[in-house]
């Protein structure tokens, strides 16, 4: 991955190739950005950069030894932890370097651009917690613990640092502090309230921005290959997030399936239809966990989206035509009265998902709010 193939983030592209041009790499370095802005593809453009062994001024060269390697992740200095768990074909011990091989097709097949949801649909644990472990707290000590094998720098990547167990901290807190000589530790993160803050104290932040419109515009017409109308669509519904443009232009099955079934949902509570509410439920009760949350995110997305339509810039809407069209009949429903209730009913069941309560009892109690909140007010062209 070269600097030059990187959508847009020209600021940071900057800075970050002048700390080497100025031998000011810091040890330990935290991208923080939202996803979809592009972290993960400049920390392997960074590390690319760093290792090259005929490096240009703005960009590595692209051809020599080291960036071949880098160009299927696979030089040897280059390490990576990401969050992981039990498979139907790793039920014990499961560390990074069981599913490296995993790892390394998923960046490849995702563009350098991961999501945490889409990570675990490809190693097959969605209805379970990926973790940074113990295991992997070992290896990490373990192999930089090694001498560097072709390149002057040993680089670890930790992706979604958000999700190291909090009894691995200890481990790798004296390295991250006091790590061996030309070691680069490169976390990865969205979240910073979620991080451990003996580990956050410890790093240099690159807040990485969100993308540009214009950046995701061109990128999603360079990737997917669609049209510009299409391409102008996905990029007004992203705000700064090339995964979901992306998963916009593909009519991903589950983009489909959040905005139909809240939909129907939100219909049979206005009904007051317990029955039918009741069989909905049953439905939906069979989704996996990542399932339910990237649908629970959905309703409090359409919620704000139904504020802005009410009391904000109805432009900042980010919605393709038909759920614009549902916004809009449905958004007199969400109100002073009942706005700060709705989102905080969502986001609870959001957590509650996340924290493995039965789906079946967070969806009928959820209902059961919704069917209070919506006869708060009522319009007849909803329905």
């Amino acid at each position: 991955m070269l600097f030059k193939d990187i959508i847009g983030q020209e600021k940071i592209k900057n800075k970050l190739i002048q700390t080497v041009r100025d031998n000011r790499v810091s040890h330990a370095q935290l991208f923080l950005g939202p996803e979809g802005s592009g972290k993960f593809a400049l920390a392997i453009a960074y590390a690319q950069y760093i290792c090259c062994t005929k490096k240009q001024n703005q960009d590595a060269c692209g051809a020599c030894p080291s960036c071949v390697k880098f160009n299927n992740l696979a030089h040897p200095d280059l390490h990576f932890i990401f969050p992981v768990n039990t498979t139907k074909d790793h039920k014990d011990k499961v560390q990074s370097k069981d599913l490296i091989k995993n790892w390394r097709e998923f960046i490849l097949e995702n563009n350098y651009f991961p999501a945490l949801n889409t990570w675990y649909e490809k190693i097959g644990i969605e209805n379970k917690q990926g973790i940074i472990n113990k295991h992997d707290g070992n290896e990490i000590i373990k192999t930089l613990g090694y001498k560097s094998y072709e390149s002057e720098y040993k680089i670890m990547i930790i992706w979604m640092v958000e999700k190291i167990y909090h009894a691995v901290a200890p481990k790798i807190l004296k390295i991250l502090e006091e790590p061996p000589d030309k070691t680069l530790f490169i976390l990865i993160a969205e979240n910073q309230d979620q991080i451990i803050n003996t580990i956050l104290s410890r790093t240099q932040i690159i807040k990485i921005p969100k993308l540009d419109e214009k950046s995701i515009l061109k990128a999603t017409i360079k990737i997917t290959n669609c049209t510009e109308k299409d391409a102008k669509n996905a990029a007004n519904i992203a705000n700064g997030n090339l995964i979901t443009s992306l998963k916009y232009i593909q009519q991903s099955e589950s983009d489909k399936f959040n905005f139909e079934s809240f939909r129907k949902w939100m219909r049979l509570c206005f009904k007051d239809n317990i029955i039918e509410i009741n069989t909905f439920i049953n439905d939906m009760a069979k989704k996996n966990r990542e399932e339910l949350k990237s649908f629970l995110a959905y309703a409090s997305k359409v919620t704000r989206n139904c504020l802005l339509m009410n009391y904000g810039d109805a432009s900042l809407v980010k919605l393709n035509d038909e759920e614009r069209t549902f916004v809009n009949d449905f958004s007199p429903f969400i109100n002073s009265a009942n706005a700060r209730q709705f989102t905080e009913a969502f986001n609870n069941a959001y957590l509650y998902i996340e924290r493995n309560a039965f789906p079946s009892i967070v969806l009928m109690d959820l209902s059961l709010k919704s069917i209070r909140l919506l006869k708060l007010k009522a319009v007849d062209s909803f329905v």
